[in-house]
């Protein structure tokens, strides 16, 4: 009973002071020393989450210098580390409802991918990452233009411009070896073959264009040392080039001379292996030795050296045939006949034809004198005279008339060319002969020779 009395009491006591602390009142029965710094204290007591920026730090400046970097109003700048940017405010508060004013992140610095080189690749060791390095390399072929390494850096770029992998080393091609061939009989050059060199690039195998300078293969070679060169180039535009020498002899005798009062004509080269030199004489001349000689293999001429000798002409022949066989080949004929020593054109032909003597020889013409009627008929050549009978056996034979004037004009072959009933000029004669078979090439040996009338 007792107890309860007490307790009643407390109660009544508690109200009556909570009736005095009336709001807008000023006075609160709490406020003594203790309650002052209760509230101080509160004060200094942490209010928001402690901050932790990873890869990061922040710089907190408190209201009033608490000790406690985290209290109501407490400003933290953060920063980054090298490497890391920041996702986020510059600046975070910590507010009353004990949170901070926003979220911040510190993330990795990254460089703009790289681009894959054409013909190569890299390879980095932590992608395109802040301090992340690269290195280049290229394919069989190709060089790397540009830096090797490359680094990320604190700017987001990377340390180099991009590297790429160009193709610098020329294509490769293989020349054959020395070609050497000696030219066959009677010829001045050679056939050579060989197989067209292939050239090979060493990146991506393309070669876009082969040049030759010199003969192709098979082409016929002259005698002497030939560069042949082959030239490739690759789609870089780079070159390589090979070379080889074509080498053509031909065996050779001693040259040859023309004989005296002779001429020389040559096939091929003169003296090659297998040419063929045919000598013949001037008018009033005869060869004696080998009409021809052959280059052997062995650099030795066959046959024996031919000369020319003054022509015999032997009159004691018994039919007109044996004596132009005499000339076959060798002489022209101008054969005058005339009935009698005094005849008026046969004076007028001899006075023309004497001065014209040089024009004669040079055409290897010789003249035949026929002169007077059976049985007083005569013949003549040079200071040679033909027996009657001879004499009457040619007028026979070439169908000559006996009283009449007339002149016969035969070839190296002993054909009828031309027949004159009166007197014929050197002139008229002479454009004659020049256009008979063999007379062309005898005026080229001439030429040749320096041979001519004054």
């Amino acid at each position: 009973m007792g107890s309860c009395w007490l307790r009643l009491a407390a109660l009544l006591a508690l109200g009556a002071c909570r009736s005095l602390a009336y709001e807008g009142s000023g006075y609160s029965p709490l406020e003594d020393d203790e309650d002052v710094y209760a509230r101080n204290r509160y004060k200094e007591t942490p209010w928001c989450s402690p901050i932790k920026v990873k890869h990061g730090y922040a710089n907190c400046r408190t209201p009033q210098g608490e000790y406690y970097k985290n209290v109501l109003g407490t400003r933290c700048d953060i920063r980054c580390q090298k490497g890391y940017e920041l996702h986020g405010p510059l600046q975070l508060i910590c507010q009353s409802s004990k949170r901070w004013s926003g979220k911040v992140l510190c993330k990795q610095k990254r460089c703009p991918t790289l681009s894959m080189p054409t013909n190569g690749g890299f390879k980095c060791l932590d992608g395109a990452y802040f301090g992340s390095r690269c290195e280049y390399y290229c394919s069989p072929g190709y060089q790397l233009k540009g830096d090797r390494i490359v680094t990320c850096m604190d700017n987001k770029v990377w340390s180099s411009r991009p590297a790429s992998c160009v193709d610098t080393e020329p294509p490769r091609i293989q020349c054959p070896s020395v070609k050497e061939k000696t030219a066959e009989p009677n010829k001045l050059t050679a056939r050579v073959f060989w197989d067209t060199p292939e050239g090979r690039d060493t990146a991506d195998g393309i070669l876009t264009d082969v040049i030759l300078k010199g003969l192709p293969p098979g082409s016929h070679f002259p005698e002497g040392d030939h560069k042949i060169q082959y030239t490739v180039y690759d789609r870089a535009e780079n070159k390589g080039t090979c070379k080889f020498l074509v080498k053509v002899r031909v065996r050779r005798c001693v040259k040859l001379n023309a004989p005296d009062n002779g001429y020389i004509k040559c096939s091929g080269d003169g003296n090659n292996y297998g040419a063929t030199c045919e000598f013949s004489c001037i008018g009033g001349y005869e060869l004696q030795g080998s009409p021809a000689r052959v280059c052997q293999y062995n650099l030795g001429w066959s046959g024996v050296e031919p000369t020319c000798a003054p022509m015999n002409i032997n009159v004691n022949v018994r039919t007109a045939a044996a004596l132009l066989d005499q000339f076959y080949e060798k002489r022209r004929l101008l054969i005058i006949s005339t009935p009698t020593a005094a005849n008026f054109f046969y004076r007028m032909q001899l006075g023309m034809l004497q001065p014209a003597q040089c024009g004669l020889d040079l055409r290897h013409v010789t003249v035949v004198e026929l002169v007077g009627v059976f049985p007083a008929q005569i013949g003549r050549i040079g200071v040679k005279l033909l027996p009657p009978s001879l004499a009457l056996q040619l007028r026979l034979l070439l169908r000559i008339p006996h009283y009449n004037f007339n002149i016969v004009v035969m070839d190296k072959h002993g054909m009828d060319k031309e027949r004159y009933p009166f007197p014929a000029t050197p002139a008229e004669l002479f454009a004659l002969i020049d256009n008979f078979p063999l007379r062309k090439e005898e005026m080229k040996l001439q030429a040749e020779i320096g041979q001519s009338c004054p």
